[in-house]
């Protein structure tokens, strides 16, 4: 019992922050400045764009960036990650603006907290490793293309109108374009997004997405003062407020809330994956990740921001900038304040539509093609769930899209693993004496070997197997190779032993694996074979025992 608690407390303890954190502060912390400073003059305009697109205003995006940006980068569990509002995290909050408004979106961000809380402290954070790529390709995928057309209006110049579905405000939005053209907005948007592309491959280094914005909003200011803009901004974070909690809305937001923890839990996670990939020597803690990003969640409600994660492209600016602490991630946040606190009204007049081009800008990088392509030929199965899950994603919603994508991935993961298991007749001797071997047969004496994973998927097809056995006295069961076996494997192979003795056919056992015979202890026929002698450690000692039993 002592060391139970010894060890949920030394748990708990590694989710706060550690010595080992300003320790690495200390070691470039002039590398960490420029390198905070370098993502925050990308992610202004990400900020921006993405509070925009939530609903909430631009105000919201870079509330968002400035504290969960911070709080993240403390309590978080990777020294490079950068956290902020993100173009997927606003396809989740678009349906709850139009059902709850602003107010709804507030109260899923401390839910989601709270269940992010909740799942680090469970410890489930490692497991995320184990998603399959075909489900997280085809799930970025899908938020890639539902960005893309929710900005639709910003980029045509036109007043999104208040459908639910993404595809309906898409097209409701391209109809009143076509209706009164106006080419600006588009060339504004797509000028851009060709900078911001064409940037990122000539000189990633460069903030060429703050220099798009600012050279399309001096094209805007005077070519189409009529345009839409971001709109006045206050100089300073608001203030702490609960008024947006509304109890009677708390059972229809969790569906809501839960998506939001599990799309925060996801992308950061595999932010942080890629971090660890990019740089030498980091390494991150995954539940201490999710509990910062819990952390950050609950917090940044009650000063108007949105659900926030870890976001790739910053993160990977980050890196780039030759970033090693936490230092970067919290300068970034620093830097975005003061340019709440001093430059409010030079942001103001960006248009829309120039943010419009950094999202679709921002679409186009998340999609891995190489990565796509390469899933669609390796298997049929893999293929199956990334269209399945990408299609789903832009017809449907991101909950059901990971609902579906798991369970087609474990349909695919279970009838591999399936396959894979396997029931062989093997020969008794192994050294090549194909007289003994013929002695041996003539005393009607058989092994079988269990390869693989004796689970539910398999087990059905083993008891067909194994039951087809005839004319032979002993039966040996090698199962030193078995890896799993689950309790309906163990129930089949009850069933055949079973079957097997009702045809006087003696059953022998060898190679038990110590981490199965908890399983097999709960075999009805278990108790027996131990008491006639049955149950042997290696399979030379059953051989014995088998030609003791023919000599009979």
């Amino acid at each position: 019992m002592k060391r139970r608690m010894s060890a949920g407390g030394a748990f708990l303890r590694s989710l706060l922050p550690a010595r080992s954190d300003f320790a690495a502060v200390k070691r470039s912390p002039g590398r960490d400045l420029i390198a905070g400073l370098t993502v925050a003059i990308v992610a202004l305009p990400l900020a921006l764009a993405f509070g925009v697109a939530s609903g909430l205003g631009a105000e919201a995006g870079l509330t968002t960036a400035v504290i969960a940006g911070a709080l993240a980068a403390i309590f978080g569990g990777s020294n490079l990650q950068v956290s902020g509002p993100t173009g997927a995290m606003t396809v989740v909050l678009i349906p709850v603006v139009h059902e709850f408004g602003p107010s709804g979106v507030l109260q899923v961000g401390v839910m989601a907290g709270i269940i992010l809380l909740a799942l680090s402290v469970s410890g489930i954070g490692r497991y995320v490793r184990y998603l399959p790529s075909s489900l997280v390709e085809g799930f970025t995928a899908g938020i890639a293309v539902v960005i893309a057309l929710q900005q639709l209006p910003n980029m045509l110049g036109v007043q999104p109108g208040d459908q639910e579905r993404v595809v309906d405000l898409a097209i409701d939005a391209f109809v009143r374009f076509v209706q009164s053209p106006d080419p600006i907005p588009v060339a504004i948007a797509l000028g851009v997004a060709a900078v911001i592309l064409v940037g990122a491959r000539w000189k990633p280094a460069l903030p060429l997405s703050l220099v798009a914005v600012a050279l399309a909003t001096v094209v805007a200011y005077f070519l189409a003062p009529g345009l839409g803009v971001v709109g006045e901004l206050p100089r300073g974070l608001p203030a702490p407020s609960t008024g947006f909690f509304d109890p009677v809305a708390l059972a229809a937001l969790v569906p809501s809330a839960v998506a939001v923890a599990a799309l925060a839990a996801l992308e950061s996670l595999l932010c942080a994956t890629v971090a660890d990939a990019m740089s030498v020597g980091q390494k991150h803690n995954p539940d201490r990740e999710l509990f910062g990003q819990g952390i950050a969640n609950l917090v940044v409600p009650f000063f108007g921001g949105v659900p926030a994660t870890a976001a790739i492209a910053r993160t990977a600016v980050n890196v780039r900038a030759g970033a090693r602490s936490r230092l970067a991630s919290l300068t970034h946040s620093i830097v975005l304040l003061l340019f709440i606190l001093v430059a409010a009204p030079l942001v103001g007049i960006i248009p829309l539509a120039a943010l419009g081009g950094v999202l679709l800008a921002t679409t186009v990088q998340m999609v891995q093609v190489g990565a796509i392509r390469s899933i669609l030929r390796s298997s049929r199965g893999d293929a199956i769930v990334l269209v399945i899950t990408f299609v789903v994603t832009v017809a449907i919603d991101l909950v059901t899209a990971v609902i579906v994508g798991l369970a087609l991935a474990g349909i695919v993961a279970l009838r591999a693993v399936a396959r894979s298991a396997q029931v062989s007749r093997v020969p008794l001797d192994e050294t090549d004496h194909a007289d003994e071997e013929q002695s041996l047969l003539d005393d009607r004496i058989v092994a079988f070997r269990l390869d693989g994973a004796l689970f539910f998927g398999a087990a059905h097809r083993f008891l067909l197997e194994l039951s087809e056995v005839t004319d032979v006295a002993v039966v040996i069961l090698r199962m030193s190779r078995l890896s799993t076996i689950d309790a309906t494997g163990a129930l089949m192979l009850d069933d055949a032993i079973s079957r097997l003795e009702k045809r006087g056919i003696i059953v022998l056992l060898s190679g038990i694996r110590p981490g199965h015979r908890k399983v097999l202890s709960a075999l009805t026929s278990a108790p027996r074979l131990k008491e006639a002698g049955r149950v042997f450690a290696d399979t030379p000692e059953a051989i014995g025992h088998a030609r003791e039993l023919a000599a009979q």
